[in-house]
């Protein structure tokens, strides 16, 4: 199964306001962009004092603002909130979309979220284990007429959700174990995502999923290989280094990760040739933050010098 290429931007979301996130997916949906993105954390990471927008909430404005943008999170985790109730809160977000919804799942990592929400964040191998019986109950919720499951972490007795979605959402898991998660992928995931901070190890991490499936049966073919990743693009080479220097102080060792050799930057010809060293390997999908005050600027270079040759 081929995929054809995907471009989805994440939108302002830390310390901005609902207008600025706005015009930003109002001006992606214009560009032609495929998706747009939030993170589903309550603090601003790595500092809790930090002003975030909640993802879901912020989606479903966005949902009533655009009309071609696919919209997800990168990623929702298990223990934030029940799986029956987000199963029809998306369900409801999908309707006001028209059937753009994608549910991008992951085990969680910001412990002091959890905690001070009063929610439970448990061992790695247990949250490993509630994703598992996430995504079962979100996808029973959208595709069966009640949903019953009795889980080590989740219960749900004879639910129903309707109206179902106007399609079943696709699902994308996001993270980087290459045993349990990308079990879990193999089975479950439409979407595989390599976070940000392995993105010198797609190959590698393609690799696993794909022995994950074969392990499973299934085609490693149906799974589309999805990559986070920052993108310094500007007109120049000489503003784009400069450009890179400010972002590695700025995102150190996370999003920033071997940025400069592994990652996605330049001027538009170099931008497009970091694309197509991704895509050589099996990645058809790339979740892009823009790096710049306003996301708005590179969307438009990227649009305008860097898209046409890529779908061309």
């Amino acid at each position: 199964m081929a995929h054809p290429l995907h471009f989805g931007v994440t939108l302002p979301q830390i310390k901005r306001e609902w207008s600025e996130s706005k015009a930003c997916a109002v001006e992606l949906d214009r560009l032609g962009f495929d998706s747009a993105w939030v993170c589903d954390h309550v603090y601003g990471v790595p500092n809790p004092r930090i002003p975030i927008l909640e993802g879901w909430t912020l989606l479903t404005a966005v949902a009533a603002v655009t009309e071609n943008l696919q919209l997800g999170t990168l990623v929702t985790p298990p223990f934030f909130r029940n799986p029956a109730m987000l199963a029809k809160q998306v369900a409801t977000i999908d309707h006001i979309a028209g059937g753009r919804v994608i549910m991008g799942l992951g085990a969680g990592w910001f412990q002091p979220e959890f905690e001070a929400y009063g929610n439970p964040f448990p061992p790695l191998g247990s949250r490993m284990r509630g994703l598992d019986e996430y995504v079962q109950i979100l996808k029973s919720m959208w595709t069966e007429e009640t949903t019953t499951f009795e889980g080590e972490h989740f219960q749900v007795k004879e639910a129903l959700c309707e109206p179902k979605p106007p399609r079943r959402p696709p699902i994308l898991i996001g993270g980087t174990g290459e045993r349990v998660l990308m079990g879990i992928a193999a089975r479950e995931a439409d979407i595989w995502n390599n976070m940000a901070i392995t993105q010198a190890q797609l190959g590698q991490k393609i690799q696993a999923l794909h022995k994950r499936c074969d392990e499973l049966g299934r085609n490693p073919e149906e799974i589309q290989i999805s990559q986070q990743c920052v993108v310094i693009l500007e007109e120049t080479e000489e503003a784009a280094r400069a450009s890179l220097a400010k972002a590695n102080k700025i995102y150190g060792g996370h999003m920033g990760a071997s940025l400069e050799e592994h990652g996605i930057w330049g001027h538009p010809e170099r931008v497009v040739e970091c694309i197509e060293r991704h895509r050589s390997l099996g990645c058809t999908s790339f979740l892009m933050e823009f790096f710049g005050r306003d996301t708005r600027v590179p969307a438009r270079l990227f649009a305008e010098q860097v898209l046409p040759q890529l779908r061309n």
